[in-house]
C-alpha cells in the first residue's frame, strides 16, 4: 500500500525559470525580451510572468509564451521548433506537468557589433 505523505506544489516561478534557462541555453537565442511584457503584466496584475516568459496553468496543463531576441543568420522557424521541443521536454522531465503549448515570439534580431 502506498502511503500519502502530503501534496507537492510547484510555484509558477519555477516553471518560468525552467522555461527561461532552457530557452537561453538554445544556440541562436541571444537573450529574452522583457521590455513590454513587464509593463503589460504589471498593469494586468499577472504574477506568472518574468524575464520574457509568461506561464499559464489551466486544468493541470501549462501554456508557455516565450519572447526572445535571436542572433543574426539564424533560421528563426527552425530555432522556434527547437525551443518548443526543448522547453516541453524540460518541463515534462523536471516537473512532470503536461505542456499544452509553447508559443515562441521572436521580438528582434540582435545586430552584430561593428569593430572600430
Amino acid at each position: 500500500m502506498e502511503e500519502k505523505l502530503g501534496k507537492v506544489t510547484i510555484a509558477p516561478e519555477v516553471l518560468i525559470t525552467i522555461a527561461r534557462l532552457t530557452t537561453l541555453s538554445t544556440p541562436g537565442v541571444v537573450r529574452m525580451s522583457t521590455d513590454w511584457m513587464g509593463n503589460v503584466n504589471r498593469l494586468l496584475g499577472r504574477t506568472s510572468s518574468g524575464g520574457g516568459v509568461r506561464i499559464e496553468v489551466e486544468d493541470e496543463a501549462v501554456t508557455v509564451d516565450l519572447h526572445v531576441i535571436v542572433g543574426p543568420g539564424v533560421n528563426m522557424y527552425n530555432l522556434g521548433q527547437v525551443i518548443q521541443a526543448e522547453v516541453t521536454r524540460a518541463i515534462n522531465d523536471m516537473v512532470g506537468v503536461a505542456v499544452r503549448a509553447v508559443n515562441i515570439h521572436i521580438q528582434d534580431v540582435e545586430e552584430p557589433l561593428l569593430e572600430a
